[in-house]
């Protein structure tokens, strides 16, 4: 049974830094790309950035561009969301996906997940 926990989340000041993890159970995880997406109240769920299987491939929306790193322990099943300078607007439930082959050339479409975490709560303070 696929199942991904996310943890790391938590509440963190203006400028501040989290580091999100996202372990994966009952698949081969270094053979499918994962994703992080974003969800702020009020609003539908958005992508932030993806990870082709083995790492070395990198796609990440450009809100966050300079400020959040994706990336990967295949040994672990983690992949880890690195989020630097946080901002109030960062404030979501930030949820990890598997995706359902390698990385696709268009990774920000939530089609190409198949499952996804509970999530965890990012609150940003001002």
């Amino acid at each position: 049974q696929v199942q991904l926990v996310e943890s790391g989340g938590g509440l963190v000041q203006d400028g501040g830094f989290l580091r999100l993890a996202c372990t994966a159970f009952g698949f081969p995880f270094d053979t499918f790309a994962m994703s992080w997406y974003l969800q702020a109240p009020g609003k539908e769920r958005e992508y932030v950035t993806a990870v082709s299987y083995t790492g070395a491939v990198t796609d990440i929306a450009d809100a966050v561009k300079g400020r959040f790193t994706i990336s990967r322990e295949n040994p672990k099943n983690t992949v880890y969301l690195k989020m630097n300078n946080l901002k109030p607007e960062d404030t979501a439930v930030y949820y990890c996906a598997k995706g359902r082959t390698s990385l696709s050339n268009r990774p920000y479409f939530s089609s190409n997940y198949d499952y996804w975490g509970q999530g965890t709560q990012v609150t940003v303070s001002a």
